[in-house]
């Protein structure tokens, strides 16, 4: 019997994404049918930030991105050694969003 062969996905990305942001600010907010990830840059005046984006996933799928992100750190952690925690950050605790 002949194997079946999965078909590669093809995902199109400009450079624009491909770059990537840098977030040092990510809020989880969930309800029974969602998890909705918002990706932050809080300026170093740390009095405005910057909503770079929002993600929003299934339970189920929140729970294997949770999974992937902790084998993927341990990997890390295997190459590079331990990563060191800044002690425990004080989220911002009046933060909200305008337009």
């Amino acid at each position: 019997m002949a194997e079946q062969q999965t078909p590669q996905v093809q995902i199109k990305a400009d450079e624009k994404e491909m770059v990537g942001q840098y977030s040092n600010l990510a809020m989880i907010h969930h309800n029974p049918e969602e998890f909705t990830l918002h990706f932050i840059y809080v300026f170093s005046d740390g009095t405005h930030g910057k909503l770079l984006t929002s993600t929003i996933l299934s339970p189920g799928h929140a729970k294997r991105f949770w999974r992937a992100l902790g084998e993927n750190i341990a990997r890390y952690e295997t190459q590079f050694g331990q990563i060191k925690e800044a002690g425990t950050p004080t989220p911002p605790t009046n933060v909200g969003f305008v337009q």
